[in-house]
């Protein structure tokens, strides 16, 4: 059952959307790596602002994707592509339909 989860704020710096966009699927690779990361969203929510939506069954699981290779990057790359940091707000999930089979998994 996913219980925690991390919503990122992103705001593009000017001219960088397109790269933004670019490094937020590039992303994806590295997350369908990480067993323990039950669901993944790269956002476009505005003209320049993006975001990331992640889900974990457990803080295990949230605390080895903070310590992965796509927060590292985030982290790595932030100050070239966002005009601001990025804004990371843990969140209590209270409810949430996923796949039967992500369900279904142990890890």
């Amino acid at each position: 059952m996913v219980k925690v989860a991390l919503l990122v704020r992103l705001e593009a710096r000017p001219g960088k959307v397109a790269e933004v966009e670019e490094f937020l699927r590039g992303g994806l690779p590295l997350v369908q790596a990480e067993p323990e990361t039950t669901a993944w969203f790269a956002l476009r929510m505005g003209p320049q602002s993006f975001g990331i939506f992640d889900a974990f069954d457990s803080e295990r699981g949230l605390q080895a994707h903070m310590t992965g290779q796509v927060a590292a990057a985030l982290m790595e790359r932030a100050g070239e592509l966002f005009s601001t940091p990025p804004q990371i707000e843990r969140v209590e999930v209270l409810a949430a339909k996923l796949p039967e089979a992500a369900e279904e998994e142990e890890f």
